[in-house]
């Protein structure tokens, strides 16, 4: 299962990324992308290829933890939804929020805030928001690019996370940290991260409008103020089962994210027993004040996990399509096809661009850096860059990824929490993403040269 590295490496990636932008269908866009790989690898053997590693990926442990939080999540969710108490959250919000501006600069603090993991942000967040949006007429696309825009932003940005555990133990394992070392040299990069910095910053600028609505987001800035936006996706979800409003206050809701995020943060940024310690302090909360009976709360939580589905899938293949493009050779291929051009002012940029493509491509954020730090780091020694500065560039490169990728788990989960339909987020957020790009690739040759 090889073939020779070339130009052709590229052929699934690009293949994904037309297909998803033609039809606005990631699964099937993903599909194609893996099977023009199994094709290239070996023809012959592209349908058992394509189960084996299938396969291997539903056995990772990653994915395992993927499906237990994230359909947990979706379990918290409908207890929350269903019992009212996500209406009582949004009713407190409303009442403080005048208009659409104060509603989407709430939606950003509160992203802020969560920010231990970047699947934990983009799905409590957009839940818990969009019916306060809603009210002022903001769009769903406009919701989930805020949303997604304080998911792995800040989660990179703050060392108390899921992100900065993943890249402190990577520099340990590539012998760049010693020992218990590798969150200092990640805390050391933290400023040379200008991705996440200015895509964070962006978002109360894109609020307050003096970055307006651009491109498809304009469109549907427009349809949602003149009503004409179609039914948001789960809508049905979002109404309250029983009748329990009278009784229903705002710690209803607050007390289980509190739990979800005090667990999580106790267990040493454990999101898996946060959120399963979340579940079981809802579930004992509402049926000792009878708000829900004990059976309506256990078809809840099996729902939240069958409403996840569509989203998990997503990530599944996407999982899928990063091993293919490994087999391939393509995070290998780029970077020692760019690697020549490297000089110490260009490095910074070219390596957050280098990274970024690759990140978008792929729809790995994590993933592909494993490959990439014991190779872009020696280089960055070699030509006499610091290695708190290529740390930056690649975190910012990561982010992006997550953050622009239009079948990124992020993107996918930051859609599935606001409400809207995947393809329409991440079409409407590009341009966003796009400019927090540019002022990285600015700001990282400005550092360079410093």
């Amino acid at each position: 299962m090889a073939t020779e590295t070339s130009l052709l490496v590229l052929l699934p990636a690009l293949v994904t990324v037309i297909t998803a932008i033609l039809s606005r269908r990631p699964i099937e866009s993903l599909l194609a992308g893996v099977f023009v790989g199994l094709l290239m690898l070996e023809p012959s053997a592209a349908l058992s290829n394509f189960s084996s590693i299938l396969l291997e990926v539903m056995m990772d442990e990653t994915i395992a933890w993927v499906i237990i939080v994230c359909g947990l999540m979706g379990s918290l969710i409908t207890l929350l939804m269903r019992v009212g108490a996500a209406s009582a959250f949004s009713r407190a919000l409303s009442s403080k929020a005048q208009n659409s501006t104060s509603a989407l600069l709430y939606t950003w603090l509160l992203g802020l805030v969560v920010f231990i993991d970047d699947y934990l942000n983009a799905l409590a967040v957009g839940s818990s928001m969009r019916k306060v949006t809603d009210k002022f007429k903001v769009s769903r696309e406009m919701l989930a690019y805020v949303v997604d825009s304080t998911a792995a932003p800040i989660c990179v940005l703050v060392p108390v996370s899921t992100w900065a555990v993943f890249y402190a133990g990577l520099f340990m394992d590539a012998g760049y940290a010693e020992s218990g070392q590798g969150m200092a040299l990640y805390i050391s990069a933290i400023p040379y991260m200008v991705y996440p910095i200015a895509a964070m910053l962006l978002v109360p600028l894109v609020a307050v409008g003096i970055v307006p609505a651009l491109g498809m987001m304009k469109s549907a800035q427009q349809r949602a103020a003149e009503g004409s936006a179609p039914l948001p996706i789960d809508e049905g979800e979002e109404e309250s089962l029983v009748d329990t409003e009278d009784r229903v206050r705002i710690y209803h809701f607050v007390l289980p994210i509190v739990a979800l995020l005090g667990f999580s943060i106790w267990y040493d940024l454990d999101v898996q027993i946060g959120v399963i310690m979340s579940v079981v302090v809802t579930i004992i909360l509402f049926g000792a004040q009878r708000l829900m009976a004990w059976t309506q709360m256990f078809d809840a939580v099996i729902d939240g996990i069958k409403i996840m589905l569509p989203a998990l899938t997503m990530v599944v293949m996407a999982f899928v399509f990063k091993e293919v493009n490994d087999m391939l050779g393509l995070a290998t291929y780029v970077i020692e096809n760019v690697a020549p051009l490297m000089t110490p002012l260009m490095f910074p940029a070219l390596t957050f661009l280098t990274m970024a493509l690759i990140s978008f491509a792929t729809g790995s954020s994590w993933g592909v850096f494993a490959i990439a730090i014991p190779i872009i780091l020696p280089l960055a020694d070699s030509v006499g860059v610091s290695i708190p500065l290529a740390i930056g560039a690649l975190v910012s490169a990561s982010a992006f990824g997550s953050h622009a990728c239009f079948y990124s788990d992020a993107t996918v989960l930051a859609a599935q929490g606001s409400g809207c339909d995947v393809m329409d987020h991440a079409l409407t957020q590009i341009p966003y993403a796009l400019i927090a790009a540019a002022i990285s690739c600015v700001g990282l040759t400005v550092l360079a040269a410093f």
